[in-house]
């Protein structure tokens, strides 16, 4: 079990982060100690990980809530679930595409300007 400073050290996430995305479903409700602190288990460590792994690509919030409330429901909903990040994974392997464009461009542009500068 891991304390809410702990996980927020681990995951180089704000304390008021892992509190926010708890308040809205973004990661299923951590248990509390009979004090009212925050208890992670290793459960609530893999879902913080695999929430911070989505943003970091750029999932939408709203789209991994409603995955996480589909989790909730259980193995009946493993087709929604499977759907839903077939769709992401579509939207992520297009921004990827758009993003190797732009860095070709920024490739030939940066070369021009190393062989200008090279010239002089």
């Amino acid at each position: 079990m891991m304390t809410i400073a702990q996980v927020s050290e681990k995951f180089d996430l704000s304390q008021d982060t892992l509190r926010y995305y708890e308040r809205i479903g973004l990661i299923p409700r951590v248990n509390r100690k009979k004090s009212g602190i925050r208890s992670y288990s290793e459960e609530d460590c893999r879902w913080v990980e695999f929430v911070k792994c989505m943003r970091g690509i750029g999932l939408p919030i709203e789209t991994l809530i409603e995955y996480v409330k589909l989790y909730q429901q259980g193995d009946d909903t493993i087709e929604e679930r499977k759907d839903l990040l077939t769709e992401q994974r579509k939207q992520l392997l297009t921004r990827m595409e758009e993003m190797n464009v732009v860095l070709e461009r920024m490739n030939d542009k940066i070369l021009r300007y190393e062989q200008t500068l090279s010239e002089t």
